[in-house]
C-alpha cells in the first residue's frame, strides 16, 4: 500500500505540539529619552488617520500621530501607555492642542513591570485622568 502524501496532522493551537504560552519573561524595557525630550503618555481618544489624543507626563493633552516605523505592526489603543516626543518647532497656540509623535507602546507584561519598580509617573495615574 502506498503511503499518503500531504500536510501533516497539526498537533494542538497552530502545529506547536501543545506548548502553551507561559508569562512573558521581561528582559529589557524601553525607557522615554529625557535628553531627547520623550516622556510618558497615556492614549486618552482615537481620533482616526493614525492620529489619536494622549495626556503626556507633563500634563498636556496633545494630538499624538504613530510614527511610521510602528504603524502597520502595532496597535495602538485607547488606555495605552506610549512613549511621546512632542514637537518642538510647532509653536504653541492658545486653545489649539500641541503635537507630538508616539514611538513606542508598552505590552501588558512591560506596564505591569513598569508598575512594580515605580517608574511610572504618579500623574499618569488611571483614576486621575479624564477620558
Amino acid at each position: 500500500m502506498a503511503k499518503k502524501k500531504g500536510k501533516p496532522a497539526k498537533r494542538g493551537k497552530g502545529g506547536r505540539g501543545g506548548k502553551g504560552y507561559g508569562a512573558p519573561v521581561i528582559t529589557r524595557v524601553k525607557f522615554p529619552s529625557k535628553r531627547l525630550g520623550e516622556m510618558f503618555a497615556i492614549v486618552v481618544e482615537i481620533l482616526g488617520g493614525e492620529r489619536m489624543r494622549v495626556f503626556c507626563e507633563d500634563g498636556k493633552h496633545r494630538i499624538g500621530r504613530i510614527r511610521g516605523k510602528i504603524k502597520k505592526r502595532v496597535w495602538v489603543r485607547r488606555g495605552d501607555l506610549v512613549i511621546a516626543n512632542p514637537w518642538e518647532w510647532e509653536t504653541e497656540v492658545q486653545g489649539k492642542l500641541g503635537k507630538c509623535e508616539i514611538s513606542w507602546r508598552y505590552t501588558r507584561a512591560e506596564i505591569s513591570w513598569l508598575e512594580r519598580n515605580r517608574k511610572i509617573p504618579q500623574i499618569l495615574d488611571i483614576d486621575n485622568i479624564s477620558f
